[in-house]
């Protein structure tokens, strides 16, 4: 039915540009259904409500076909882009997916010798290059650390130089730490014996202990050096250059200082030759009465004035009263800090001046004022164990005249006797014991020249 209506309206249906001609009932569902609902009309309905009924409908679809197409502009001009780019892009496509076939073959080519390159159930070169690149990048800040060690170590040994003089607590903590992190070096050259690295770091962090060595040798030449300072200075030399103990040992069972007793007995001396040589200008004094003494001896003029020898008095004062000081610290010092073995030790430093510059001095009270000095120093270090007043008696000079040694031998015979005497009286007014006159122990290589 639909078909024959179909027939019959369609030359009443011209196609106009805003009325296009409907399709058949065989191509339109819907074209279909309306005609099949004509015949269910009346004739009046066909001609009064039925045209209505089309106008109403058809507004309303052009109302919705507006408002869908103000909403929905964007969509419909790009689908009307891609709609005229399909003819275009099919083809790409399909050139693009033949060449995607054809690269399936070689891509399954490569993988598998990707998977024989780098299979783990063999011994693989690349493979280990890999895993060590990429142990690597993950140990970057470990290594990193690492490699600043000899860079932190060489600030603090510097910055503890700096401030040398400054407080000791400050100076105490930078060598501390300098020594902690040195020991940490050490415990990775332990732990990693064959590393390429901690080899490189540990050379540099011994350049570093070397320069701390010499800092701390350095400080023990200091003027004033008080005990806990030297006891400190000591403790970090045994800590940073532990061979020096290991030294000038006979392998017994005793326990010596080795080394490091005789570094810190240089250094004093050092010390105590530098504060000695501050008495130059009284020393060229001395020496002018002395080339005046052989003079007046080769011309055979007899004794001098009292006045001959007055500026050796003055420089043998002064030079006795800083050995005693200095010699008095050195050893006490010593005594402390170390376990010295008692054994013999000449005087040279001090007998030698004395040998020198005494007869010099002519006036009696003068050489007794000199003699009793010396006899207080031998006393001083007496209460140490390093009496050191019957080696004294050997201050002859054998370029003297006998009666001059003879003059020289009774002052001396007859200083000692007074000095034992006024010991005597002392030791019946306190009741103590005398002092020991043991010879000098080792600690008397202090005041002996090297």
């Amino acid at each position: 039915m639909a078909d024959y209506l179909y027939e019959l309206l369609s030359p009443h249906l011209a196609p106009t540009a805003n009325s296009p001609t409907p399709l058949s009932p065989e191509q339109d569902a819907t074209t279909a259904q309306y005609l099949n609902r004509l015949p269910t009309l009346s004739l009046e309905a066909l001609q009064e409500t039925e045209p209505q009924s089309l106008a109403q409908s058809s507004h309303s679809t052009l109302l919705s076909i507006q408002a869908l197409s103000n909403r929905s502009h964007r969509a419909f001009i790009t689908s009307a882009d891609n709609l005229s780019n399909l003819r275009t892009s099919i083809p790409h496509l399909t050139r693009d997916a033949q060449q995607l076939r054809d690269a399936v073959p070689r891509l399954d080519e490569e993988a598998v010798c990707f998977s024989s390159k780098y299979s783990r159930a063999a011994e693989n070169a690349s493979l280990e290059q890999r895993k060590r690149t990429m142990q690597l990048a993950r140990n970057v800040d470990r290594l990193s650390d690492i490699l600043e060690l000899p860079t932190l170590l060489s600030t603090a040994v510097s910055s503890a130089a700096a401030s040398s003089g400054t407080a000791g607590g400050s100076l105490s903590t930078t060598y501390s730490a300098a020594l902690d992190l040195y020991a940490h070096i050490k415990r990775l050259q332990t732990l990693y014996p064959d590393s390429a690295l901690v080899k490189d770091v540990t050379s540099q962090a011994e350049d570093a202990m070397k320069d701390m060595t010499s800092n701390l040798i350095g400080g023990l030449r200091a003027q004033n050096l008080r005990l806990a300072a030297a006891m400190r200075t000591v403790g970090w030399l045994r800590r940073v250059a532990p061979e020096l103990e290991g030294l000038f040992h006979d392998g017994g069972s005793g326990t010596g200082e080795g080394a490091l007793g005789a570094v810190f007995l240089i250094c004093r001396l050092a010390n105590l030759v530098t504060t000695l040589e501050a008495l130059e200008p009284l020393r060229e004094l001395a020496d002018q009465e002395t080339q005046r003494r052989v003079r007046k001896r080769g011309a055979k003029n007899g004794a001098g004035s009292w006045s001959d020898g007055h500026q050796t008095e003055k420089f043998l004062k002064r030079y006795i009263e800083i050995f005693r000081e200095q010699s008095f610290a050195i050893v006490s010092l010593y005594k402390n800090i170390f376990s010295p073995d008692q054994s013999e030790s000449d005087l040279a430093l001090l007998t030698d001046t004395l040998r020198t510059y005494l007869p010099n001095v002519q006036d009696r009270s003068s050489r007794e004022s000199l003699l009793t000095q010396i006899l207080y120093c031998a006393a001083s270090l007496g209460r140490l164990g390093g009496d050191f007043s019957m080696v004294l008696t050997e201050l002859s000079d054998a370029d003297d005249a006998d009666d001059e040694d003879d003059r020289m031998s009774q002052e001396w015979e007859e200083i000692s006797r007074k000095h034992r005497a006024l010991a005597g009286r002392l030791e019946q007014l306190t009741g103590g014991h005398p002092p020991s006159s043991s010879k000098g122990g080792s600690a008397l290589r202090a005041v002996s020249p090297a």
